[in-house]
Formats: structure tokens, sequence, C-alpha cells
């Protein structure tokens, strides 16, 4: 029923032991050094698609629709500089922030790669004067919709342009954040896993997109938090997404993943990334409300376990 956030960009051209109540009161300031919390455009895309609408045909009404909600922030899909100049009015006009954006990238072929770096520092360029702080990227599979891993070699080559990419950012003021779905999980996380290690953390840090890593790890907060262990100095941004069962829910909420416990721990180890919620839907998902309402109960719940 839905299309994945490669496809529709690319067509688009130590756990904590306090209580609960004691918790949630502590976590009143995790988000003083933040930007307001945030909302991806792709889960939008996908309630619009299941009503038969199209996001982007009318991006001014639809960002009314954004508004509605109470979200702040707008984090974009974006291919092309010259869609940063199309959307700055609009992000004006609706007095919405943009302190982050996700790019697609092609960085395992040699031969890619500095048309992707090219392409990706034309859009952070553009998006710096509108107080872009963070670059999303999930590199791109071998091929759409492939079950084709990627060899060791070309496992190389992607760290190694990743790496470039995040220093081209940083000499901008800005932060690569490595993205993840399900794939990038599979064979003992190798592609994961070598992407964080073969990379410098100066130039590479990580956008844990939560419910991603939960699912490709076959349904594990165990890995979830493992990860969080691991890497979780590196994180700069967290993409919010729930599921009950293992199926998305309409509104992020209590489910699947402890997402208290993960707001502890971010806290203890004095982490305080950019909130971005990504409560998309998928088929099997419930169908009891629209989008506006649907996200204004997302802001509700984010709040309430993250902070104001």
């Amino acid at each position: 029923m839905t299309i994945d956030r490669r496809n529709f960009l690319h067509a688009l051209a130590g756990v904590s032991v306090l209580s609960p109540a004691t918790a949630l009161s502590s976590n009143k300031a995790v988000l003083a050094d933040r930007p307001k919390i945030a909302c991806n455009q792709y889960t939008w895309h996908t309630f619009y698609q299941r009503e038969g609408r199209n996001w982007g045909a009318d991006l001014d009404a639809s960002l009314a629709d954004f508004v509605k909600s109470g979200i702040i922030g707008y984090e974009p899909s974006v291919n092309s500089a010259e869609e940063i100049r199309t959307l700055a009015p609009l992000l004006k006009k609706h007095k919405l922030e943009m302190h982050s954006l996700y790019v697609n990238s092609t960085l395992h072929k040699a031969d890619e790669a500095d048309k992707t770096l090219a392409t990706v520092t034309a859009i952070a360029d553009a998006a710096k004067p509108l107080g872009l702080k963070i670059v999303v990227t999930n590199p791109s599979p071998i091929q759409w919709g492939s079950a084709e891993d990627k060899t060791d070699s070309q496992l190389t080559v992607q760290a190694r342009n990743l790496d470039r990419l995040g220093a081209e950012l940083k000499k901008r003021g800005m932060t690569l954040a490595y993205h993840t779905h399900d794939v990038e999980m599979r064979n003992a996380a190798r592609e994961f896993h070598h992407m964080m290690l073969a990379t410098d953390p100066a130039h590479v840090s990580l956008c844990l997109d939560v419910h991603w890593i939960y699912r490709g790890s076959g349904n594990s907060q165990t890995a979830l938090f493992d990860i969080v262990k691991l890497y979780g100095k590196r994180i700069a941004e967290l993409h919010l997404r729930q599921s009950k069962n293992g199926v998305w829910g309409e509104t992020f909420g209590e489910g699947d993943i402890d997402y208290l416990r993960l707001a502890n721990e971010l806290k203890t180890i004095g982490i305080r990334p950019h909130l971005v919620l990504e409560q998309c839907i998928e088929k099997e998902s419930p169908r009891t409300m629209d989008a506006v309402m649907a996200h204004r109960l997302d802001l509700q719940y984010v709040e309430k376990v993250f902070g104001t």
C-alpha cells in the first residue's frame, strides 16, 4: 500500500532504574538545547496516500495541514538545491523551522559518489541560510528493492565516501547523520557496523531510526539498546516511530519499544539529539483518524517522554 522512502524521494525527483513518574519529571529539560520537535515529510505522505491524496501536488496546502498539528519543525526529503529554493518561501509563510533534511545518496560506486557529493553539498549550501544543521542520508542499496547485499569492497568504498561527505558538511558547520532501514541490519548488521566503525565520528554522526533498527533486528529491543550502548555518543538525531505487535500504529505512544527507557539512557550519557517524528502507517495500521489529529497526539506524547 505504501512505497518506501527511497522510492518516494526518487519519484519526487546502561538501563535507567527511575520509576515512570520520576523519569517523566526528570526529562523536562532534555530538549533545552535542541530545536523544536520536528516531523519528517514522508510520514505525511503515507497518511495522504491512504486518503488517495498527493502530498506534493499542492505543497502550500499540505504545509498548512502540517501547521495545524502544532509541530514547528519540518524535515523534508530533498533531491536538489532547486527544491530548497522552491521550499524556502513556503517555510517562511507557514513559520516552520527546517533544522534537518533527508537526502538519498549513492556512495558504494566510485563513479557515482562524486556526483552524489556535489548534489548533497549544493543542497546544503542552498539550505544553510534557512537554518539547516543536520543532513540525514541513507546510502542507497545496490538496486531499489533488491535483496542483494553489497560486497566487502563496496562497503569499503561507501564508508570512505560517507566520511568524505561528512567532512565536506563539517566545513559548512553542519552534521552528517547516517541513517538506516532494515536492509543494513542483515547478515549480522555488517553494513551498519562498518559504516559506524570505518568513519570518523568527527565527520559522521548517527540518525537513529529507532523502529527500523528494531524491525531490522527481528523486533529486538535487546539489539536496539545494544546499539545505543555502542554508538550512543554519535546520535545526532532520532526518528521516532512506534508499533504494537509489530505493526506501525497511527500515533506515537506506548507500544513495542520502550521510549521512556531510551529517553533516560540518552539523558544519562548526555546526548540531546534532534527529535523527528516519523510515525508512518502501513497496510495493516489502524485507520481511525486523519493526519492532523494523529500528529497532534504524536506531539503530545513526545513532549511527555522527552520534555517540552
